[in-house]
């Protein structure tokens, strides 16, 4: 069963995007997907009628929720139906694959083929779809800069040009517009499991910056 992992995110600026990539080069490895050190990423979120999800993230709520499909570079061969969980502060991820016509399906709002998918976060998608009325919401927009630190199972991101789609869930359309989410800024995540090593606390300290809880889909529902 996938462990929760602890979590930081700092909002940065561009000068300290450009530090930490410089220091994170010198203590980390690179992330072996990215071409040019970076990769663009799309989500689709889901949420229900009265908000479940923004509203709990907004709220707080300690133990909480959210469904999104994603993928990356445009490659509709690896998509990935995804569930984040929070709780006590601690963060778990996992995740189902899906096919180009299963996702486009989502984003369109049919389901029939979900329960005979065979996969049990797919099921549980379509349960809830059902049950709370979760929908394709949004689309989030970003560029990402990924290392990985082995000791402590370490992943450090920065991620960067968050836009959302506003009420657009066609997910698969690269060309699908999007815009700016309001005055996002830069994102410094830092993700590990038991303990984060010595080196990496050294390399994201940024004076003046403190622990945040920042939400990409909050961000990207500026707009409603």
């Amino acid at each position: 069963m996938t462990q929760y992992r602890h979590e930081w995110k700092h909002e940065i600026t561009l000068s300290d995007r450009l530090v930490l990539r410089q220091r994170l080069r010198a203590a980390a490895r690179p992330d072996g997907h990215a071409r040019d050190g970076r990769y663009f990423t799309r989500s689709l979120y889901f949420d229900n009628l009265a908000d479940k999800a923004l509203r709990e993230k907004l709220d707080g709520v300690d133990r909480r929720e959210k469904f999104r499909i994603r993928y990356y570079d445009y490659d509709t061969s690896l998509i990935r139906l995804e569930k984040k969980s929070k709780r006590n502060g601690l963060g778990r991820k996992v995740s189902a694959p899906l096919t180009a016509e299963e996702a486009g399906a989502l984003a369109e709002g049919r389901w029939d083929w979900m329960p005979a998918s065979g996969r049990d976060l797919v099921l549980e998608l379509y349960s809830k779809m059902k049950s709370q009325g979760l929908r394709p919401r949004t689309i989030v927009d970003y560029t990402r800069e990924a290392f990985v630190y082995a000791p402590g199972n370490v992943r450090v991101t920065l991620d960067y040009d968050i836009r959302t789609g506003l009420r657009c869930t066609d997910f698969l359309n690269p060309d699908c517009v999007t815009v700016p989410a309001g005055d996002a800024p830069a994102i410094l995540e830092v993700k590990w499991d038991a303990y984060l090593p010595a080196v990496i606390q050294d390399a994201v300290q940024l004076p003046g910056r403190r622990a945040g809880a920042f939400s990409k889909y909050a961000a990207c529902r500026v707009y409603g």
